[in-house]
């Protein structure tokens, strides 16, 4: 019997582990935060690949940051040639780009 819970333990906690893993949106990947003084707190925002400040007491709240300039939405970043280049770049690391992980195979039924 403590064989069969040693072993019953052990999957559990690889369990726990991949799917704590596979499931995080860690900012393990992304570059270092900006160092701009105009705001203090930074997520990293990895559909897109960059930074967006997250200080509410900051005048450039939610607005995303690349190249050294902040854009006060989405919409203005997204017109950027500067963030195009770079969102169509083999750099880029954005979720939306990766090809690997559950789902992303192609689906084979028997035969």
């Amino acid at each position: 019997m403590g064989k069969t819970k040693l072993v019953m333990a052990g999957i559990s906690a690889t369990a726990l582990t991949i799917g704590l893993s596979g499931c995080s949106s860690s900012s393990a990947d992304a570059p270092p935060p900006p160092t701009d003084t105009d705001c203090d707190d930074w997520e990293w925002d990895s559909d897109d690949g960059v930074w967006e400040c997250d200080d509410d007491r900051s005048s450039h709240y939610g607005h995303y940051y690349y190249g050294g300039r902040y854009y006060s939405g989405k919409s203005s970043l997204l017109q950027s040639t500067d963030y195009k280049s770079y969102k169509n770049s083999s750099s880029f690391a954005g979720d939306s780009n990766k090809s690997s992980g559950f789902g992303s195979g192609s689906k084979s039924y028997g035969g």
